[in-house]
């Protein structure tokens, strides 16, 4: 099942072997489109000159397994962004794209190769060079077809590069074409403020809906006061700046870490993606990486310093208004908080810092020893067991990743407010090269202690940044295909397994179905058996032992113990059963359970010797006692 393709039109890229028939193509979107797509008609994409940025919100579905992509075209490049040439203004906002969104991240997918086990391989985007990310941006940031110029509207609105810095020292220009508080010279621009810019570096959790430095995920420069800015919290740095100059940004880190024996250890590399069909184009889709709850704590606000210029008046006066009678309580007093402090240590990157270039002059060193960009390591008492296995197209469901996904580091950041124009320039040839070894400007050495170039300029970023994406493809292939042979295996033992079960029910009902007729013919048989008996024992008379040889077997007694040589004992002793015998003997009219009297001693009998009665065996009824009684 694919995605409703009311998308623009594919942009024609495919180089593979693999079926070169593209989604057809229809006219521009109508109302009739509309209602047959909701209907449950497939409508198609439109033709290249009659593009339209569709209005509603196309439905985004997880691709089908890989042998349902077999009629799709492989691509090595993304079909999307399609830029209009007709229109007069070079900004377009690209509405067509699958771009990130509060808690979700995409990519640019293509379908991979005959043979292989995943569906879906990475692709690039053109152009394929360093420049703005099409799917990293706010939605309110236009950009060129380039992807070097961007345009604000409305608030504070940012984007981010399309590769990360991990290690090693990168430079870059950005230069402002409006900024610094300018207004554009527009007559129907009615706005009380003017355009302002922010430039720095962030990381994956940034927000793209506020400004460079609103938290401790990114830092940056201020171009109305030339001051840094991180956790919202401004400092004296630099000079003011505005439209017409160019910031040199450049950040220096250390060499990436190699992962422990830890098994969570967060810098392992392990990728949580589902290949998904968004509008005709394959994407990547994936959970952003969270705000940790020990970052946040650091924009609490009654640590803040009493002088930092973004306190607001009402607070810092520590007079309360009706306008902010509501609000939380953000620096009055010193209340403790309710919530448990944070568990877990914020790691640094050591030796790291940031510097800013203001046309071609060395600002400083704005940040030094900046957070690390890897994710905090999930204590054991929170890590849940993962018992589910992939699925044989590949994960299904989405799940938060605690390990780092091979693009984790420092963006480029751009911030525009309201119409704000920048133009960026990764490189090589800059309006301002700095020196060589800029660290050692940094540190005041002198000119001639300089050396070779130690910098890299951010241009060279972006092939590097791809060769480690299609080398993690690769690995994933493998650990795929491994999975799937010992997938294979466990499914075969499982089989085998439950056709030893099967074989064995079907035996036991055999025995079961071959059981039944023999004990059918043993149970009438035993019957027919028992029959003549019950007639003898109530009509025929009995023809087995004389009455008076029974009774004599009856009244036989056994004879008494003797007690020493000198005594002769008892010649006889009444049974204590209630049988004929027993009855009928002449005991001077004394019952045999009568304990009250007792017989006559006997002559020579010793009193010191108590006489024990011996047991006596009990002796059934029978129809002989029952006739005499």
């Amino acid at each position: 099942m694919l995605a409703r393709a009311d998308s623009s039109p594919p942009r024609q890229f495919s180089n593979s072997p693999g079926p070169s028939t593209l989604l057809p193509t229809a006219t521009a979107p109508s109302r009739k489109r509309k209602q047959s797509a909701i209907s449950g008609h497939v409508a198609s994409s439109p033709a290249p000159d009659q593009v339209e940025i569709p209005t509603e919100r196309t439905e985004t579905l997880v691709l089908p397994a890989r042998n349902d992509l077999s009629a799709r075209p492989r691509l090595s490049i993304s079909r999307f962004p399609v830029f209009p040439s007709d229109s007069p203004d070079v900004y377009h906002a690209t509405e067509q794209l699958a771009m990130n969104r509060i808690g979700f991240k995409y990519s640019p997918a293509g379908i991979s190769p005959e043979g292989s086990v995943l569906p879906c391989v990475t692709i690039e985007s053109l152009p394929k060079s360093y420049r703005v990310s099409w799917e990293d941006r706010s939605p309110f940031v236009k950009v060129t077809a380039d992807g070097l110029g961007l345009a604000g509207d409305k608030g504070f609105r940012s984007a981010r590069g399309n590769a990360p810095i991990r290690e090693g020292k990168w430079y870059m220009e950005v230069r402002v074409e409006q900024g610094g508080g300018s207004r554009p010279a527009v007559e129907s621009n009615t706005r009380r403020e003017g355009s302002h810019v922010r430039l720095g570096w962030a990381r994956r959790e940034a927000p793209l809906n506020g400004p460079v430095g609103l938290d401790g995920y990114s830092y940056g420069i201020r171009d109305k006061t030339g001051e840094k800015v991180t956790l919202s919290r401004c400092r004296p740095y630099g000079r003011p700046f505005g439209t017409g100059d160019v910031i040199g940004m450049y950040i220096c880190l250390p060499d990436r870490r190699k992962p422990s024996s830890d098994p969570y250890d967060p810098a392992h590399i392990k990728r949580e993606r589902i290949p998904i069909d968004f509008k005709g184009q394959e994407y990547f889709e994936s959970l952003e990486y969270p705000q940790s709850k020990e970052m946040s704590s650091l924009m609490d606000y009654s640590g803040k310093a009493a002088n930092a210029t973004s306190v607001p008046s009402a607070v810092a006066s520590g007079k309360k208004s009706t306008t902010t009678k509501n609000l939380p309580n953000r620096g009055r007093g010193n209340k403790p908080s309710t919530e448990p402090p944070a568990s877990r240590q914020l790691p640094i990157l050591p030796e790291s810092y940031i510097a800013f270039f203001i046309n071609g002059e060395c600002q400083g060193i704005a940040f030094q020893d900046i957070y690390d960009y890897l994710p905090l390591r999930n204590p054991d008492a929170s890590r849940k067991a993962k018992s589910t296995r992939r699925n044989r197209e590949g994960a299904r469901e989405h799940k938060e990743n605690p390990f780092d996904d091979g693009s984790l580091g420092y963006y480029p950041f751009v911030s525009l407010f309201n119409d704000a124009r920048v133009r960026m320039n990764p490189g090589p040839n800059f309006d301002f090269p700095p020196p060589p070894d800029v660290d050692s400007l940094l540190k005041g050495e002198t000119v001639e202690d300089w050396k070779d170039v130690t910098w890299r300029p951010v241009c060279e970023r972006y092939s590097e940044f791809m060769e480690e994406q299609w080398a993690l493809d690769v690995e994933e292939e493998k650990e795929a295909k491994a999975e799937l042979e010992e997938r294979d295996v466990v499914d075969a033992t499982e089989a085998r397994k439950q056709a030893q079960r099967e074989r064995r029910r079907q035996q036991a009902a055999a025995r079961r179905t071959a059981k039944k007729p023999q004990t059918a013919a043993t149970s009438k048989a035993g019957s027919a058996r028992e029959t003549p008996q019950r007639g003898s024992s109530v009509g025929s008379p009995r023809a087995s032992t004389a009455p008076d040889e029974r009774a004599g077997s009856l009244l036989a007694v056994p004879e008494p113990r003797q007690y020493g040589g000198s005594h002769t004992g008892y010649a006889h002793i009444p049974s204590p059963a209630p049988t004929v015998a027993s009855s009928v003997d002449n005991q001077g009219g004394r019952s045999g359970y009568n304990t009250d009297s007792r017989p006559d001693t006997p002559a020579g009998f010793t009193p010191d010797i108590v006489p024990v009665q011996p047991t006596r065996q009990l002796q059934p009824w029978t129809e002989f006692d029952m006739r005499n009684m």
